[in-house]
């Protein structure tokens, strides 16, 4: 039972983080940048808000965004920050379809409980890894920002990436940490036997 919840919790902690994890890759409030004070800035409609695809203004009533599509022209940090992202995104398809395959509730034919041990800690391994690779993206893009421009505070998919991060890297952890030997995903199978007439008929679990 104690494994059981280990392996749920683990999945539910994975696939949340991963969920925030694709909200910080596709949206572009990263980080918030100003050259005075942010009320200077919002007076006079001068906040910028940079991310992986676009530079945005936001003014009052006004939320304009200029794409950042030529690849060659655009910094290291950023190519950079978008191929991690990006790689981190696509990771966790594969590491939530091989974390649910394996969970004790889900049959797929004649399944071994090898082969799911298996697949849930090949799962497990590639969340830590998407894990990684954001914690590197969302710490890299606003340090080299940064050094280009003034930012006054960090944008809501900064934060999405970081909790998304945290998440995946804490389920990640428990998957392959605290997922048990492969014996503990064995079915238990019952036979019944009878010890002669008189004696009562009884279960006996074997592992099969």
């Amino acid at each position: 039972m104690g494994g059981t919840c280990l392996q749920l919790f683990g999945f539910l902690s994975s696939f949340i983080g991963w969920i925030g994890v694709v909200v910080a890759a596709t949206t572009n409030d990263w980080v918030l940048t100003c050259d005075y004070s942010i009320n200077t800035c919002r007076k006079l409609d001068e906040v910028g808000s940079r991310g992986l695809w676009a530079d945005c203004v936001i003014a009052i009533g006004l939320y304009h965004c200029k794409p950042l599509a030529d690849i060659l022209t655009l910094p290291a940090h950023i190519q950079a920050a978008r191929a991690l992202m990006i790689t981190s995104s696509f990771l966790g398809l594969p590491a939530v379809f091989l974390l649910l395959s394996a969970m004790p509730f889900i049959r797929m034919g004649h399944d071994p409980g090898t082969e799911k041990h298996k697949r849930f800690r090949l799962g497990g391994i590639l969340v830590v890894i998407l894990a990684l690779c954001t914690i590197i993206a969302t710490i890299w893009f606003p340090v080299s920002t940064h050094r280009e421009t003034t930012i006054v505070t960090f944008g809501y998919s900064l934060y999405a990436g970081w909790i998304g991060a945290a998440f995946c890297l804490f389920g990640g952890s428990v998957i392959v940490c605290c997922a048990g030997e492969s014996h503990a995903f064995m079915e238990n199978r019952f036979y019944y036997s009878s010890q002669g007439s008189g004696s009562p008929t009884h279960a006996k679990s074997a592992n099969v």
